[in-house]
């Protein structure tokens, strides 16, 4: 039925229905439920706010998903420069008309959706190199002149966020948009380089920043200093994560959550909560629905045929891993608290917004994988 020569260009809604990956479709949806019934633990158990918010704005954006997915992928090529711009704009627009919220502004009232632009931006940038590169040979990858336009598409954005302040999702977007250089296959060299102009800069940029942000990097290397205040939240953390034992405390039964020791516990530290409720084979789970996600994602970017498809699924993959790894790390006490949800898993529409973004672009290079790129 899909010849190679065909190009796919005339696929019909069953046919594209058909190419979907279904293990991927699956592993998301079944994330999602869980999701759903970790906000109603969040929620006492009870169908209130962020129980009934979380259930629209995931089946909505689930959708969201499936509709992008259909979308041929010289769509996502064409109209890269536009969606990174679009993204760099509400990012300007924050700084002058944003929400401000416990100290930072990081977002835009859309009415219908107090929306975060930074969230968005980690996948704009994502798309936007995954195009610089596809355009330019491999031999010229490593010139001087060809780095200058990557970086500034990296420092602008993440600079726009770290005065927000939002340190966290800052490093997140550098983060994806350094997977993207490398895998690109710029030297490690100009790595080196970079990782000691940022080790001398450090000191100067600490200086810059906010009390409590200071007071988070004190708390990681000894919670203890302050076990009421800045160490309380990754204390009760620790506790609620390792009182779970083997297989939990069971559905609603967590002391920690519904004493209200943790805070934050729909956002942020979600994985807690559900850590807590189903113990050490209920967290293996999470983290096995997170391991297949990403593998189904970097197989995606081994069969698509053009290499803007498969610096995207092979750089988003890398970035989705690392936004796991961090929320994890995070909550287990191994890294300083940054602010960085779970993708899925943690309340938010925009971090919701921006993962099935992300993940429809990638189902998009799975349908439209032999379209080739010009």
């Amino acid at each position: 039925m899909f010849r190679s020569g065909s190009i796919q260009s005339h696929l019909s809604l069953s046919d594209k229905i058909f190419l979907l990956d279904k293990t991927l479709v699956i592993s998301i949806l079944v994330l999602g439920i869980i999701s759903i019934f970790a906000m109603y633990s969040t929620d006492g158990g009870e169908f209130a706010y962020h129980t009934k918010s979380h259930i629209v704005r995931f089946f909505v954006f689930f959708f969201l998903f499936l509709a992008i997915s259909f979308l041929k992928i010289s769509f996502w090529y064409n109209a890269t420069t536009l969606i990174y711009l679009s993204f760099l704009i509400l990012l300007i627009m924050v700084k002058y008309f944003g929400l401000t919220s416990s100290g930072s502004q990081r977002w835009l009232n859309l009415y219908f959706l107090n929306l975060q632009p930074s969230e968005l931006m980690k996948v704009g940038l994502i798309l936007f190199l995954a195009k610089y590169y596809h355009k330019i040979s491999s031999s010229d990858v490593n010139r001087f002149r060809y780095l200058i336009q990557p970086l500034l598409a990296l420092m602008i954005p993440v600079i726009l966020v770290v005065i927000q302040p939002d340190l966290g999702t800052s490093f997140l977007i550098a983060a994806g948009g350094v997977v993207v250089i490398w895998l690109s296959g710029v030297k490690m060299k100009f790595f080196a380089y970079l990782s000691l102009l940022f080790i001398s800069i450090a000191p100067i940029a600490i200086s810059f920043l906010k009390p409590y942000q200071k007071a988070r990097i004190l708390t990681f290397i000894d919670p203890s200093r302050d076990p009421l205040g800045a160490g309380y939240q990754i204390t009760q953390s620790k506790i609620a994560i390792g009182s779970g034992g083997l297989t939990g405390k069971g559905f609603l039964n967590g002391s920690q959550s519904y004493l209200d020791y943790l805070p934050e516990k729909h956002t942020d530290f979600i994985f807690t909560l559900f850590s807590e409720e189903f113990g050490f084979f209920g967290s293996i789970l999470i983290l096995v629905l997170y391991l297949i996600i990403t593998i189904r994602i970097i197989n995606i970017g081994n069969i698509t045929r053009s290499s803007f498809g498969k610096l995207y699924c092979f750089s988003f993959a890398t970035a989705f891993f690392i936004y796991v790894a961090v929320n994890m790390g995070m909550v287990l006490g191994l890294i300083p608290i940054v602010g960085a949800p779970l993708p899925i898993m943690s309340y938010g529409g925009s971090s919701m917004m921006a993962m099935m973004l992300g993940l429809g672009i990638t189902m998009s290079c799975k349908i439209h994988k032999d379209q080739p790129l010009g």
